[in-house]
């Protein structure tokens, strides 16, 4: 299962529709393209070394709890969704939702607006969790510092965007492939 479709598996897709008024296949084709770009961002931020460590505070400070037995919307921050966001994609926060919205019709701009900050601490979250569980670690030590790995959070958000993971499902990297590929040189654009 790829990292879209695992953390969409947490998310109530029909209270998120409400939250953002448009119905469920909206919201989820919206999610689609928002997690990917999320994921994205983070992964270019974590290339560079104080970016990594910035993203490495963020994890210690979302733990997995958020997702743990399905995410509860009425438990998200979105005031905190919103800092993330602008750190993540800093100053080209508006064209990525933007560029993201445009293949979603008229008012996609606006909702990917209101979705990315709903989005980004469920992201966190996810990876904290995915973080945790792969034994490196943890939160503790997510830049690997003496385990071998240059750095396992950004080895791990290449391999969950479908870089170099040879068994990964081919649709899911197409889907998050293409949609780095839209984003291009907004992402990497975050605070560091």
């Amino acid at each position: 299962m790829s990292a879209v479709d695992d953390i969409l598996t947490d998310i109530p897709m029909d209270q998120l529709a409400a939250q953002l008024g448009v119905d469920e296949a909206t919201a989820e084709q919206a999610t689609r393209q928002a997690i990917p770009a999320l994921l994205g961002g983070m992964q270019a931020n974590a290339e560079d070394p104080a970016g990594a460590t910035s993203l490495a505070g963020a994890l210690g400070d979302h733990p997995s709890d958020l997702i743990d037995g399905g995410v509860e919307l009425d438990q998200v921050d979105a005031d905190d969704g919103q800092k993330i966001v602008g750190n993540i994609f800093g100053g080209n926060q508006d064209q990525v939702a933007q560029t993201l919205g445009g293949n979603l019709g008229g008012q996609g701009g606006g909702l990917m607006q209101r979705l990315l900050p709903i989005l980004a601490p469920i992201v966190l979250a996810y990876l904290s969790k995915r973080l945790m569980g792969q034994g490196q670690g943890g939160q503790s030590d997510p830049l690997g510092a003496g385990t071998g790995s240059s750095n396992p959070l950004n080895d791990m958000l290449n391999s969950m965007l479908g870089g170099g993971a040879a068994g990964g499902s081919g649709a899911g990297r197409s889907g998050a492939g293409s949609i780095l590929d839209m984003l291009g040189g907004l992402l990497g654009g975050g605070r560091r």
